[in-house]
């Protein structure tokens, strides 16, 4: 059996190139353990090694001879680091025995820890511990950072009423709104698709304009938007995306299209409600603390409750 080498301590920034990864952060916690078991399937389907990043986030001290520092944390929060990890890792052995394995004990938060270790050929994993109001700030604010300023493709794996499939995604659902963001959006779900066997897209366009003044009065009034019209916009749109995004290796994938005129993020995630991945691409400013995501794509995470992959804004050339 292969033996998967671990990298143990407190690990800094690295900045050497290396081959993709599937990056996951942890924390001990059910959402966690969710995110865990979906980064270590995906791992094993791309053949890929998985990082698994415990975060201290030890608090940045800053010090007018040293400049900023973060000290090292006290040894019992370091070995409740260390145990946590050791668990994650014999748990992904146990399910993907072939997937190595490399552990991260970082002195940052988590957002920071996995965003400094990530390069633009990777994925990362993070989990989410419920929806809406009832998530909170310090889980919210992990995932949507991630989301919103990471390099590469980011999956938030809601834990609650999320089974873990024993299979890759099989059935994908992709918003898209003829931009450039979710062109390349359409493009990974066709990629992902295509990966397996019977693979499939629902590619998920919303056509609902809003409108400057007051649309209640208009409808009072007898006037309505143009459906028809809009409808038929929507439809050479999507036509004119997968024609551009197809190719060779995706011949195999089943394709069919959900036009609305619903709300985009309640379109997609009503047509994700039974898919095994939803796909949105990201249109946020991507503000220091990362909170400023598309709108669109904040929607979604608040609202699936199945994974969800983001894609990032302005991806850099792959080395």
């Amino acid at each position: 059996m292969f033996a998967a080498p671990v990298r143990r301590g407190l690990s800094m920034v690295q900045n050497e190139t290396r081959a993709p990864k599937v990056a996951v952060g942890i924390d001990g916690s059910p959402a966690a353990s969710t995110a865990l078991a979906w980064a270590a399937m995906e791992a094993d389907r791309l053949g890929w090694p998985l990082h698994v990043v415990y975060a201290l986030a030890m608090p940045l001290v800053m010090s007018v001879y040293a400049g900023p520092t973060r000290f090292p944390p006290p040894e019992e929060v370091t070995e409740q680091g260390r145990r946590v990890l050791a668990e994650a890792t014999e748990r992904v052995r146990k399910l993907h025995p072939n997937v190595q394995v490399g552990e991260v004990l970082a002195l940052e938060d988590p957002a920071t820890a996995l965003l400094r270790r990530l390069s633009p050929e990777d994925l990362v994993v993070v989990g989410s511990r419920g929806l809406g109001a009832a998530r909170s700030a310090l889980d919210a604010s992990v995932s949507v950072r991630m989301a919103a300023r990471a390099e590469c493709p980011v999956v938030v794996v809601p834990s609650a009423g999320t089974t873990v499939p024993a299979d890759p995604p099989r059935r994908i659902v992709v918003g898209v709104d003829g931009s450039e963001n979710s062109r390349r959006a359409l493009a990974f779900a066709l990629r992902e698709a295509a990966r397996v066997e019977g693979g499939s897209v629902v590619v998920v366009h919303s056509w609902q304009v809003s409108l400057p003044f007051d649309s209640e009065a208009l409808a009072a009034g007898g006037w309505s938007p143009p459906d028809d019209l809009l409808d038929e916009r929507s439809q050479e749109m999507v036509s004119e995306m997968l024609a551009q995004v197809a190719d060779s290796g995706t011949e195999g994938v089943g394709v069919s299209v959900v036009r609305s005129g619903k709300d985009a993020a309640e379109a997609v995630v009503e047509a994700g409600a039974a898919a095994d991945l939803i796909v949105v691409g990201s249109r946020g400013r991507g503000s220091v603390r990362g909170l400023l995501l598309g709108s669109v794509s904040q929607g979604v995470l608040h609202a699936a409750t199945v994974p969800v992959a983001v894609l990032p804004k302005h991806p850099r050339p792959r080395r």
